[in-house]
């Protein structure tokens, strides 16, 4: 009996790592992007208006969103999840998809988002400099990196919480951008 009670704390262990490792991969896999669903679904995005990137001649605001099927993504050269998706979103627009505007979110200086793009690209319409987490804070940001689906009326349509995979962009992502471009 007492040898039982000696492997109660190493069965837990095991059943909380099995459960993570599970849980993880279906992020990766794109399973399970909206775990935090975002209540500004179906809601006109917040204004903002953000400055220029170092280096760059204009930031991004929300009026650059109204006109056009787009997606935010907000992203930080800290974030190391962002360079996973960043090959995504570059192969978005080399196709010519659909514009991507970025908010490069929370830098340590002013230097280290522009290095960022010049150093694995730039993927971006327009990208905007939110030090202080003004438009994070306005789309509901939890972490670094989200996309937002915004249509021609500034709507929120959709929101990816992580990174875009190929299951999330061919299984969710592209399907919505296509249906309102319908609309």
């Amino acid at each position: 009996m007492k040898r039982f009670m000696y492997l109660i704390p190493l069965a837990i262990v095991l059943m909380v790592g099995v459960f993570s490792i599970i849980q993880l991969k279906k992020v990766g896999d794109g399973q399970a992007v909206n775990i935090l669903p975002s209540v500004l679904i179906n809601t006109k995005v917040p204004p903002f208006e953000l400055a220029a990137l170092q280096g760059s001649e204009r930031g991004f605001s929300s009026r650059d969103l109204i006109g056009q099927v787009s997606i935010v993504n907000i992203f930080g050269s800290w974030c190391v999840a962002c360079q996973i998706e960043h090959p995504y979103l570059l192969n978005i627009k080399e196709k010519n998809l659909v514009p991507i505007y970025g908010i490069n979110w929370r830098e340590k200086s002013r230097e280290a988002g522009p290095a960022w793009l010049a150093k694995y690209g730039d993927p971006y319409t327009l990208v905007g400099d939110d030090p202080v987490s003004e438009a994070a804070i306005a789309f509901g940001v939890s972490g670094a990196p989200e996309t937002f689906i915004v249509d021609k009326e500034g709507v929120i349509r959709y929101k990816q919480i992580g990174p875009i995979s190929t299951k999330a962009w061919d299984g969710t992502m592209w399907p919505i951008i296509q249906e309102l471009r319908k609309k």
